[in-house]
């Protein structure tokens, strides 16, 4: 049974919600990457590139404030966000091919 912080009296206990508190973000990082996998679906015959810098920075503000309602560190989580940003553009570049038309 998931318990809360204060429900927690041993280590064993926090690890555990800690275990499954990853499980659950991987599961939503998972289904965040099958709409970046479908963004380039779309994106292709719109002729639309893997990086358009307004939403890269639009995406970056929504986590840098999303951080900072919850009281967790905005910059740490703009930079995480940035580093999934990248990881996702290079994803959708290979699917558009774009890295082809580069060499």
């Amino acid at each position: 049974m998931q318990k809360t912080p204060a429900e927690c009296t041993t280590m064993a206990d926090i690890r555990v919600e800690i275990d499954r508190l990853d499980r659950a973000l991987m599961t939503l990082f998972a289904e965040r990457w099958s709409y970046i996998e479908r963004a380039a679906e779309i994106k292709r015959p719109l002729n639309l590139k893997a990086d358009i810098p307004a939403r890269v920075a639009e995406v970056k503000e929504n986590a840098r404030r999303n951080a900072a309602e919850l009281g967790i560190e905005p910059d740490f989580y703009e930079q995480l966000w940035a580093q999934l940003i990248a990881h996702a553009i290079a994803h959708e570049r290979k699917l558009l091919g774009e890295d082809e038309a580069c060499s």
